[in-house]
């Protein structure tokens, strides 16, 4: 995926500041006066999760004020600030003050940003985010990478994420950085993994067990398990309707470990 993060100067980027009901008087009363009118019109609280574009004198943005929890609040959502590039316009944005946890902040904007669009095009808006001084940009583009790549798996329906698709989702993840890749498939497993075999076996789509390896052979080795069980409606359902809604997403755990993976061998 494109970037989220614009590394050129926060200068010409559209401030964001974060307002609370406690500092909410203070921050309007600093604002120019046409602005604060513009706020109060709107009956603007500085309620956790609003969102105020604030226009300037030529009709382009001035400023966001964007509402977060007060800071002694029982309960505060780090995340909050992933609502905003479904709230913002296109534009390059900063933030004007620290939210809670400036770094959590900034991977909420990235993590908030993301789109399924397999089967339709989805507007992106363009909007990126100048990161708060001391955040590692490219810390958070891997691990927002690595959700990414595992929402899309997790989204994608059955019919389109079987057994081989997954396979061949793996084997893209092991091809880009250098991993080495096997794969156990249909039969074969019956004589190493009868029970990954007799789950899958009266699938059309065959079961397979997926592994791949990379890094330094002398470094002490860490390996990390994904079940991935693609489901199909074939065969007797033993779970009630309710319990069956969910199923799709049966292989969230390789998608899970697959995005861990990456974002490993990316860093």
């Amino acid at each position: 995926m494109p970037s989220l993060f614009e590394t050129a100067s926060a200068s010409q980027a559209i401030p964001i500041t974060c307002a609370s009901k406690a500092n909410w008087d203070a921050v309007k009363k600093a604002l120019p006066a046409e602005q604060r009118q513009f706020a109060e019109a709107n009956g603007f609280a500085a309620k956790p999760g609003k969102c105020l574009v604030l226009p300037a004198a030529n009709g382009a943005i001035a400023e966001v004020i964007f509402g977060i929890e007060e800071e002694a609040a029982k309960s505060r959502d780090p995340f909050r600030t992933g609502a905003l590039p479904g709230l913002l316009p296109a534009g390059t944005y900063r933030f004007a003050n620290a939210p809670h946890d400036a770094r959590l902040a900034a991977l909420g904007f990235a993590l908030g940003s993301y789109r399924f669009a397999r089967y339709r095009k989805v507007d992106n808006g363009e909007v990126r985010l100048v990161p708060p001084d001391g955040v590692d940009a490219a810390e958070l583009a891997r691990m927002a990478d690595g959700a990414f790549l595992a929402r899309d798996l997790i989204n994608t329906p059955s019919n389109d994420m079987g057994p081989a698709e997954l396979d061949a989702a793996a084997r893209g993840v092991a091809a880009r950085f250098g991993a080495t890749f096997s794969c156990i498939a249909g039969d074969e497993l019956a004589k190493g993994f009868p029970l990954i075999h007799a789950v899958g076996m009266a699938s059309t789509r065959s079961p397979r067990l997926i592994d791949f390896s990379w890094g330094d052979a002398s470094h002490p080795k860490v390996t990390l398990v994904g079940k991935g069980v693609c489901f199909d409606t074939g065969g007797l359902d033993l779970k009630p309707s309710s319990g069956m809604l969910l199923m799709k997403k049966d292989m969230g755990g390789a998608a899970n470990v697959l995005a861990l993976a990456q974002m490993v061998m990316d860093a």
